[in-house]
């Protein structure tokens, strides 16, 4: 039991260290995909009906989330939303139109914590209070940060949830970045397959709303499907 719980903290300090190094990595590194090879990373590629998936965490947000919805109606995209459970029990009419427009969602936790810097079992109950309100069967952690150990109790506490991250960051997070780079790390590098981050927050706003229709504009051009993570 030991070793397995050393082997747990050299993974963590092993992807903490490398996302120290970098300012982020935009595309997620093949290794790093290999260490949590429970998580769902990309979607298949199907040549008959190549698809994106776009992915939008920490809402719902009023006066974000509508614009996103908003665009996603407009270009006939459906996306996955990650929502924080509080923000759901302060919002649940906004929630509500997100199931109602086709989209997926998924568990971002209760109160966006770090799975990193959170004991197994506080976060285990946070998940649960979160999927009281949200259900669903997809789960994903904030800021990526998830040990393997917790990655085991979640699956316990619902068989059917997975646990999904990404293989494309859009950096709109980052309040350093220009709304139009933002824009062009995607679009230089988005392919079919890849699941996209965005953020339906305050904070994202600013990028985002350059970013977000730019995108959705590409890959209509490009003639790829834009589906919810099922």
């Amino acid at each position: 039991m030991e070793g397995r719980r050393q082997a747990r903290y050299r993974w963590a300090y092993v992807v903490e260290g490398y996302l120290c190094r970098m300012p982020y990595p935009l595309r997620t590194p093949g290794w790093v995909m290999r260490l949590l090879p429970g998580a769902l990373w990309r979607m298949p590629v199907s040549a008959e009906a190549p698809a994106v998936y776009l992915t939008f965490d920490d809402g719902p947000c009023p006066g974000v989330t509508e614009e996103v919805l908003d665009l996603l109606a407009g270009h006939g995209a459906r996306g996955t939303f990650f929502c924080v459970g509080s923000n759901v029990a302060a919002h649940p009419l906004l929630f509500e139109r997100i199931r109602g427009e086709g989209h997926a969602v998924g568990n971002h936790t209760h109160r966006h914590l770090d799975g990193w810097r959170t004991g197994s079992g506080s976060y285990l109950e946070d998940v649960r209070e979160a999927a009281q309100l949200i259900g669903g069967g997809l789960f994903r952690p904030p800021y990526g940060r998830i040990r393997p150990g917790q990655v085991d109790r979640i699956k316990s506490l619902e068989p059917s949830m997975r646990t999904v991250m990404w293989s494309l960051l859009s950096g709109d997070f980052d309040t350093r970045l220009d709304p139009q780079r933002c824009a062009d790390q995607v679009l230089q590098r988005i392919r079919p397959g890849d699941i996209v981050v965005f953020h339906d927050s305050l904070k994202a706003a600013p990028r985002i709303r350059h970013a977000l229709p730019r995108v959705l504009d590409h890959v209509r051009t490009m003639g790829w499907e834009m589906l919810p993570i099922a």
